[in-house]
């Protein structure tokens, strides 16, 4: 009878330490990712020596209880005039719906004629350089009705070191005609691998027919190239030293922890569908002329508005 008694409590004995031992394990590898994650996003961080941007004040609006998995996002490309104040050379919105897994990007044209608040109407980009970030994200939502929940802004000066360190082997675009007017790089038509300077000139490049339209395509482009860049393997381990060197460039109210916690996710989603729209919409502008706002678009604001709803697959107020 001892022994029929003796043997479940070993089996049971055994069984806990199993459990422990596994336990432990475990701990001890959240502990060491936790430990990597902190020093490699430190390394990177130390890395990054770029302009320091002064955004302001920022309120973001309220998450929709309709749309709780899209977040938006209000992405700046900022550029000094001379006078140390500066212009959005770049304005997008990067809407992403994290349970469909799909990101949509709106560039919004920098001529566009919008009503600025507190201001009078001048060209968009102009509402950056009068109030900083919440009066350009206060105008795209008052004109569109997009609730933006977040910003990011990176100074074109420090956009050539991020790719850099980032991507120090470049990042593959096809190059579709010779650009070197008023870009500081010379680019031959092919598929090249651009380093930061040669990547910044083709995304401003716009001494064509197509003007700001084509360099707003060019924008759209480089986006998806660096996204497709950041998926391919063996990225997953860089990330926190990657995102690291993009705190010393960008600036965000996101949290240090936040911005880890995103690219992992998309990583571990093998990133996202990107889609691209361009506002103004095809067939409603038109070209106009103020004598204080000078060569602008005048848009229709209801047609837009309502072919960014149907972009963005959400009701916009």
């Amino acid at each position: 009878m001892e022994d029929h008694y003796e043997r479940p409590t070993r089996r049971r004995r055994k069984k806990l330490r199993i459990g422990r031992v596994i336990m432990l394990f475990t701990t001890l590898c959240f502990v060491g990712i936790g430990f990597f994650c902190y020093f490699q996003y430190q390394e990177g961080k130390s890395m990054a020596k770029g302009n320091v941007i002064d955004p302001g004040s920022f309120k973001g609006d309220a998450i929709d209880p309709n749309y709780t998995s899209i977040e938006n996002y209000l992405l700046l490309g900022i550029d000094n005039d001379g006078s140390g104040r500066y212009r959005t050379d770049t304005m997008m919105v990067l809407s992403w719906d994290k349970h469909a897994g799909d990101m949509r990007v709106v560039s919004f044209m920098r001529d566009i004629y919008a009503d600025i608040p507190g201001y009078k109407p001048y060209k968009l980009n102009t509402a950056y350089y009068l109030g900083r970030v919440q009066t350009i994200k206060d105008t795209i939502t008052g004109m569109f009705g997009v609730p933006i929940h977040h910003y990011a802004i990176v100074d074109f000066d420090n956009f050539e070191s991020i790719v850099d360190i980032t991507f120090p082997k470049g990042v593959e675009i096809d190059v579709k005609k010779e650009m070197s007017e008023k870009i500081g790089v010379t680019l031959l038509p092919g598929k090249k691998r651009l380093n930061g300077k040669e990547l910044l000139g083709y995304a401003r490049f716009r001494a064509d027919a197509e003007g700001d339209f084509g360099r707003v395509a060019r924008q759209q482009e480089v986006i998806k190239a660096i996204k497709d860049e950041a998926m391919k393997p063996g990225t997953v381990l860089q990330i926190p030293k990657l995102v690291g060197a993009l705190s010393g460039y960008i600036q965000t109210d996101i949290t240090s922890k936040d911005e880890i916690s995103y690219a992992f996710s998309l990583l571990l989603k093998k990133g996202a569908n990107i889609s691209t729209m361009t506002i103004p919409v095809e067939g409603s502008y038109a070209f106009k002329y103020y004598p204080h706002a000078g060569s602008v678009i005048e848009i229709d604001r209801e047609k837009n508005r309502g072919q960014l709803e149907k972009f963005l697959n959400m009701k916009l107020d």
